[in-house]
């Protein structure tokens, strides 16, 4: 495994959160459906990496890290989908108009 400067990940961490944001405030309120879409399925290649960093037998400080990246990441799908059905439940017809 390659060794990483702990500088060049913190960079890489900030540049993400920054252009991240960036997208975010500036994308218009009706993309924000597909948008929350997009990321779940982000998320779902999270879970697969850190299922597979999970799994690996290295070190218990992997393990650990690798099973809270696991939850983070489900908890982050499953939180996904339940606000994209109730902003979709907002476009729903409600009833006869009169």
């Amino acid at each position: 495994m390659a060794s990483f400067d702990f500088w060049s990940m913190a960079f890489v961490l900030l540049l993400a959160t920054f252009v991240g944001m960036q997208v975010i405030q500036n994308v218009s309120r009706l993309l924000h459906t597909p948008l929350m879409s997009l990321t779940n399925a982000i998320s779902a290649i999270a879970v697969v990496g850190s299922i597979l960093i999970a799994g690996e037998q290295g070190s218990t400080f992997s393990t650990i890290l690798g099973t809270i990246a696991v939850a983070a990441s489900v908890t982050n799908i499953v939180s996904g989908f339940l606000i994209t059905d109730r902003m979709l439940k907002m476009f729903r017809e409600r009833g006869p108009r009169a």
